[in-house]
């Protein structure tokens, strides 16, 4: 199990409220943050813990990135109307982790242009976004026995909508993450690859041992009612489950798909306007024609193809009508249950 370093300064980050005390408690991470209009400004985090009593702790995110907002919808909701009696341990919501990026509404910090979910661990003295980082890894994650963290494609992809795991060495604990998905309930649960887990919120939690649930639920960098739900009713039994609330778990039926390999991914080599062939949930097989990727410079040129390279559905696909070379143009998954 990875612990963070001990020997890093304290985290520059002060909670405005205890974390440990019974009862509901709405406050702010405040972040020192100096800058023209505000020499010893601050980035205000909001932050709410619910707790009755002994129990396990869940820590709930949203905002990561700050074009994703299913995660922030349930979560703001969820800190409003959670009342003491209905939990045994701890809650703890943090809506908009990367509230820099959730404000203005981008993927990454206007601040420092850091990408959140690239920067774990984290560092007390680095940039804005790294301590952030840091202070969610040491001050937050130990406190967990559970880990929920929200996402959706944001402006750039879209996906159907799925709770995920990722395989892990402990097979004992990838095997409770992967309950907790199912739990979760959305329509699809995803065995996922990443591109690049370093610095990932996700890698950083599974190394500290604790069990940990992504989602990807839709994107187009908005939200629709029945992806809010999906959140809402997701967040309550994955709670329910942990036995962290009160209830009983409303299983639903969902369809767990894989993502195998890096034949998954197909990404383009050429900029211009895509064409899909496939919508998503639709069944695919290897070779079928994905998308067509059109040049805009001129009439007459032949469209560059991209095709699947294995059976399975389209499971994610880019959203906005224009592609630039290197950008993932669609995800295939397996189905497996």
């Amino acid at each position: 199990m990875a612990i963070p370093a001990p020997d890093l300064p304290p985290s520059p980050i002060v909670p405005s409220i205890d974390l440990q005390a019974d009862g509901v408690r709405h406050g702010h991470l405040r972040l020192p943050y100096s800058r023209d209009d505000s020499a010893w400004g601050s980035v205000m985090i909001p932050i709410c813990v619910i707790a009755n009593g002994e129990g396990p702790t869940a820590l709930l995110t949203g905002a990561n990135h700050g074009d994703e907002y299913e995660g922030p919808i349930a979560l703001y909701e969820l800190a409003r109307t959670l009342r003491p009696q209905d939990v045994t341990g701890r809650v703890i919501i943090l809506p908009a982790m990367n509230y820099p990026a959730f404000e203005a509404g981008t993927r990454t910090s206007p601040i420092d242009k850091g990408n959140l979910n690239r920067s774990f661990p984290g560092r007390p003295d680095g940039t804005p976004t790294q301590k952030i980082a840091d202070y969610v890894t040491r001050a937050l994650v130990p406190l967990a026995d559970v880990v929920l963290d929200f996402h959706s494609g944001g402006k750039t992809l879209d996906f159907v909508p799925f709770a995920a795991a990722h395989r892990l060495p402990d097979g004992r604990q990838e095997a409770a993450c992967k309950a907790a998905v199912e739990a979760f309930g959305a329509p699809y649960s995803m065995t996922m690859l990443e591109i690049d887990a370093v610095g990932m919120f996700d890698t950083t939690v599974e190394e500290m041992g604790k069990v940990f649930v992504t989602t990807e639920l839709a994107g187009g960098g908005t939200a629709s009612a029945r992806t809010v739900e999906i959140a809402r009713r997701g967040v309550n039994d994955l709670l329910v489950h942990a036995g962290v609330m009160r209830g009983a778990v409303e299983r639903r039926e969902t369809r767990w798909l894989d993502m195998p390999s890096g034949d998954c991914f197909a990404f383009s080599e050429e900029a211009g306007l895509v064409a899909f062939r496939v919508d998503l949930g639709e069944p695919v097989r290897e070779g079928d024609v994905l998308a067509e990727i059109s040049p805009i410079s001129r009439t007459g040129a032949a469209p560059f193809t991209v095709r699947a390279a294995m059976d399975g559905i389209l499971a994610a696909r880019h959203f906005p009508g224009l592609v630039k070379p290197g950008d993932c143009v669609a995800v295939t998954a397996q189905i497996v249950g």
